[in-house]
């Protein structure tokens, strides 16, 4: 009974985390009852929340980043919704609190008629007789009990609670984010670095060894210290407490910074280490590359699971990626996490990563799994199948109605939120997910194949970096297969074959398929005229219809699936459409440059005018992590082979020496001194150029020669 009762908890307990993760100003594009209905709470798992059954906290849950303030005379439908009120209330206001008595009424069946809830430095500490022998056995823990007065207590009234006495009063700081200096008072941070973590729902679990086994410290910052020394343009951030306790850290390298210079439109922000409370709290922010490939743009260790320490993380890697924003942020679901997000990144699309819910719901149903093993692949089929809303609402009410689930209320949760993490209700979005079944490598992957306890902090780190370097190196050979192994057409179509020549292998083949599938769409025109429709269905009995518009003006056209605007190519809809209108080349428009050969190619200025303002208006550090990014791109460029890498190596000698005489004499070089740039350096027609006016542009032509150069091996 203890068991069911506890698994009810942490339903109902998920079910209202979910809940507080709704936008709560986003409107439902259907009634969100209409599949599920009013959910029915089981006996002995009812529980209130803030003075609203459960029933109603779908649509009138206060979320706790604004609770409100306690008052005497608040009435509560039970004693544990007036807990979790108050629970809402100490998190909010930044102390600890614990349950400090409760009376019983008299007679042959005792209930609990009052509770009272106090702050955790209540009352004195007293020390045990030092005489007694058990008191001697025993570690002498510090205490943080302070004789604070700050209290709420409620008593039964019929059948609701009422709050009788109040004292807001506190006699000692409060913090918001000092979670771990709480636990630091209360002697739970010590010598063996069991550490305890405050997760987002306010319950403290224990992870051992959070910095590695001894919990090295030291070995972390000698790590950032060698980063720095091979890397000139490594950044890395560390937040103290008010103690000057180490807290939370983050680290981007400048491969790091440059990918997301290129592939930041779309981010995933990976924090797998909460799924195992063993697991280190190692973060990352990562996206996909041209060949569909994982990319990390940042990582962090996250010592505390709330809002402060988000809002820090999020921040602190905003500055480093130069301040420029994601289109798109995916995420699980946390609450504060949500509320540091809305503040740091307004104007992201913040959504749900789908495949840690249905994960989620393989557990939540693993009974009903059991007994009916279709539905995993029915539930999947319906989130990443379903071609439109309707569609899938339709398979949803079906899978409810099948399987008897419409009282079940995790699936009632994910459903209301279904905006935050099913992809057709995102298509408005960027995401950079050509394939909706596309699933890039985790960190959960990393941790299953090197992690354990008993790993340092220093062989974590290492283990990593080899892994990082790995994907690099994975990516190099994606480059060299694209460009020296041609991909085969499967028609004679001038469309396909300027995708193919455009394209990386990997995204070309996802084109195909979409091209490939429109040959079999039948395309009706339903209005003529400069910008025309028409409809696009599989067959004539299809229920899901697409509608195309075409502009003949600078033919380009939209579909009303969105999936051009949501994943960056061509939907099979618009493509059937070209193919009947103007079966020729594309409009460049269409392709995106971060899905082609050329996506890590840009002139040596494209990133400065992108991303900083003119020369006098940078600072140092701007214009240095400028020309770092601009040096990784020659170092790439050059190390493709010995030929290339000879060549780069002299003109480099060569513009550095031309860098030093611009130095010295900044407003005239004369001819005397000036460097021939083309000089000795072996290079074929296309490189050759006009001599330019001054040194500083000489700098620049070369460089930008290298960077163009159609050298081979």
């Amino acid at each position: 009974m203890e068991a069911a009762r506890s698994e009810g908890d942490e339903l109902i307990a998920d079910y209202v985390d979910c809940l507080m993760s709704l936008d709560t100003n986003a409107q439902s594009v259907q009634n969100d009852n209409l599949i599920l209905g009013d959910p029915v709470i089981e006996a002995g798992i009812a529980a209130s929340v803030g003075g609203i059954t459960e029933q109603n906290a779908m649509k009138d849950f206060v979320p706790p980043e604004d609770p409100k303030e306690p008052l005497l005379g608040m009435t509560f439908e039970s004693d544990e919704a007036a807990k979790t009120f108050y629970n809402e209330y100490a998190r909010h206001l930044g102390f600890p609190f614990r349950v400090g008595r409760s009376r019983r009424s008299k007679g042959a069946e005792e209930v609990v008629v009052m509770r009272r809830f106090v702050c955790s430095r209540e009352g004195m500490y007293r020390k045990k007789n030092p005489s007694s022998d058990e008191a001697t056995k025993k570690r002498e823990r510090m205490s943080m009990r302070e004789g604070c007065n700050a209290m709420m207590e409620v008593v039964r009234e019929s059948n609701h609670w009422v709050v009788s006495k109040l004292d807001t009063a506190h006699n000692h700081n409060l913090g918001t984010c000092s979670r771990v200096g709480y636990l630091r008072d209360r002697g739970l941070l010590d010598a063996s670095n069991k550490i305890t973590m405050m997760g987002s729902d306010g319950v403290p679990f224990l992870r051992q060894n959070i910095l590695g086994e001894g919990g090295d410290a030291q070995g972390l910052l000698d790590y950032l210290k060698k980063m720095q020394g091979n890397d000139p343009a490594f950044f890395h951030a560390i937040q103290v407490d008010k103690n000057s306790c180490l807290m939370n850290v983050f680290w981007a390298d400048a491969r790091a910074k440059l990918a997301y210079q290129h592939f930041g439109d779309a981010v995933t922000f990976d924090t797998t280490y909460k799924k195992n409370k063993y697991m280190m709290p190692f973060v990352t922010f990562s996206g996909v590359n041209h060949h569909l490939q994982r990319v990390i743009f940042g990582c962090a260790l996250l010592m505390e699971d709330t809002e402060c320490s988000f809002v820090w993380l999020f921040e602190t890697w905003l500055a480093a990626m130069s301040g420029k924003a994601p289109c798109s942020l995916v995420t699980d679901q946390n609450r504060a996490m949500k509320a540091a997000i809305g503040r740091v990144f307004p104007h992201t699309c913040h959504r749900f990563c789908k495949w840690h819910i249905l994960s989620r719901t393989k557990q939540k149903l693993a009974h009903t799994y059991s007994e009916h093993p279709t539905l995993i692949d029915e539930l999947e089929s319906c989130v990443i199948e379903s071609e439109t809303i309707n569609t899938f609402e339709t398979a949803w009410m079906s899978i409810i109605d099948t399987y008897d689930l419409r009282n079940n209320t995790w699936l009632q949760a994910m459903y209301n939120i279904r905006q935050k993490w099913v992809p057709l209700y995102l298509m408005d979005t960027f995401c950079a997910e050509i394939s909706k079944a596309q699933k890039l490598e985790t960190m959960n992957d990393f941790y299953k194949k090197y992690f354990s306890t008993k790993v340092t902090l220093e062989v974590f780190l290492t283990q990593f970096d080899l892994s990082i370097e790995n994907h690099y190196e994975e990516e190099a050979k994606a480059d060299m297969d694209t460009s020296l192994n041609l991909v085969t057409t499967k028609t004679a179509s001038p469309m396909e074959k300027q995708a193919a020549r455009t394209y990386t292998k990997a995204v070309f083949s996802r084109f195909q398929e979409e091209f490939t599938e429109s040959l079999a769409y039948i395309i009706q025109k339903t209005k003529d005229g400069c910008i025309s429709e028409y409809n696009v269905m599989k067959d004539e009995n299809s229920s899901d219809t697409f509608c195309v518009t075409y502009n003949a003006s600078n033919k380009m056209a939209k579909c009303s699936c969105k999936y051009f605007e949501f994943s960056g190519i061509l939907c099979r809809h618009i493509l059937g459409v070209f193919i009947i209108v103007d079966p020729h080349l594309l409009p460049p428009d269409y392709y995106l440059k971060r899905w082609t050969r050329k996506a890590r190619d840009c002139g040596l200025l494209e990133y400065n005018c992108d991303n900083h303002q003119d020369d006098a208006c940078q600072s140092i550090t701007s214009r240095y992590d400028v020309l770092c990014a601009d040096a990784i791109r020659y170092a790439e460029k050059g190390s493709g082979s010995e030929t290339v890498y000879k060549a780069a190596k002299d003109i480099l000698q060569k513009a550095y020496e031309e860098i030093i005489v611009y130095e010295r004499n900044p407003t005239r070089v004369s001819q005397r001194d000036a460097i021939n740039i083309n000089e000795d350096v072996m290079v074929d027609d296309s490189m050759t150029d006009q001599s330019l006016p001054d040194s500083r542009q000489k700098v620049t032509n070369l460089l930008g020669q290298f960077l163009v150069s159609s050298w081979s091996p």
